[in-house]
């Protein structure tokens, strides 16, 4: 019995010995993106990134912990394309108005084709951009791709025709510049943070953006009215640096791709109800005034816009675009996605 006791003692032994000495499995780790932004953190490009951000974390079972960086504190917006490209952030999101000339393309979306809300305008992007596949994103990884809702006029002044608006100093960028001119205002081009200190110190008399930015950068505080105008959007994109997306496992690469057309309809939606919320915030709290065009109106200032198109027309086949069929494309686009 001693004998039998002490045979069972020694498989113990060994069996707890060869547990102890046995490799122990290790954790994957964590992996770590930096991810950029330009805008403060509640405007909506910073509220769709903090969104990604979770949905990012929460699909991967935390294997991803991605570190934002809003308001210009790691990359400003209009080297945001360029640094990501360099590896100064994993993740980058711009705005493509501010190089008009760069994104040619993408930046057809604000044409005054008739794109009427934020989601129908980000589906058209994402669209437009998969089926070209434009070469100036051929450095990234398109994680995402969304608009603005359509621009209006917000001004410290009242526009109520176009006379109103001959030589008004307004912040615009872009396309929405160009409609602006055609309209015989004075567009200034500036990023949007530094818009606020422009109208503080009477460098503009106003901007020309969507409606969101009433709430968002108060401007609501100093441009007591808005003329509606519903033209054109501004395009953003998410991207990412190359040799960052190698690195992903393919599950976490998997992850993000399944992403990218959910990310880009949630942001629209998100943009247009947000739109809805500040103008409401500016009517109520800080008293201003919604100025309509009528439709005699409203004919004039669409007439002088008709040669825009043309002219993008004419310098994207110069650059050796099919640019009759990226405007067929797009007319097509806004109808499919505006059922």
């Amino acid at each position: 019995m001693r004998k039998l006791s002490l045979i069972i003692l020694g498989i113990i032994v060994l069996t707890l010995t060869t547990i102890a000495l046995a490799p122990t499995p290790t954790l994957a780790a964590e992996i770590k993106l930096s991810y950029a932004n330009f805008p403060p953190a509640p405007t909506f490009p910073c509220v769709q990134m903090e969104r990604w951000k979770k949905e990012v974390e929460s699909r991967t079972g935390g294997k991803v912990v991605v570190n934002t960086y809003p308001g210009g504190t790691l990359l400003g917006a209009k080297n945001m394309m360029d640094g990501v490209i360099a590896g100064q952030a994993d993740i980058g999101c711009l705005c493509m108005a501010y190089q008009p000339g760069r994104f040619i393309v993408t930046n057809a979306t604000s044409l005054p084709l008739g794109i009427p809300n934020a989601r129908v305008g980000s589906l058209v992007l994402w669209d437009l951009w998969y089926k070209y596949q434009p070469d100036e994103f051929k450095q990234v990884k398109v994680l995402a791709m969304f608009t603005t809702a359509p621009t209006n006029i917000m001004s410290k002044v009242p526009v109520r025709n176009l006379d109103d608006l001959q030589g008004l100093d307004l912040r615009a960028s872009g396309g929405a510049a160009q409609i602006l001119g055609a309209w015989g205002a004075n567009p200034v081009g500036m990023p949007m943070p530094q818009t606020v200190e422009a109208l503080q110190k009477g460098v503009v008399k106003g901007l020309y953006s969507s409606l969101e930015v009433m709430k968002d950068f108060k401007f609501a505080e100093t441009c007591k009215y808005v003329t509606l105008t519903d033209t054109v959007i501004y395009p953003f994109a998410v991207v990412m640096n190359r040799d960052s997306w190698k690195k992903l496992p393919k599950d976490v690469q998997k992850v993000m791709e399944d992403l990218r057309v959910e990310q880009s309809e949630w942001t629209g939606n998100y943009m247009d109800n947000h739109v809805k919320e500040a103008m409401d915030w500016s009517v109520k709290t800080q008293n201003v005034e919604v100025i309509r065009l009528s439709a005699q109106e409203d004919a004039k200032w669409d007439a002088k816009l008709a040669p825009l198109t043309d002219k993008w027309i004419s310098n994207a086949n110069s650059k050796g675009l099919p640019a009759e069929a990226i405007v067929k494309e797009m007319k097509m686009l806004i109808k499919k996605h505006s059922k």
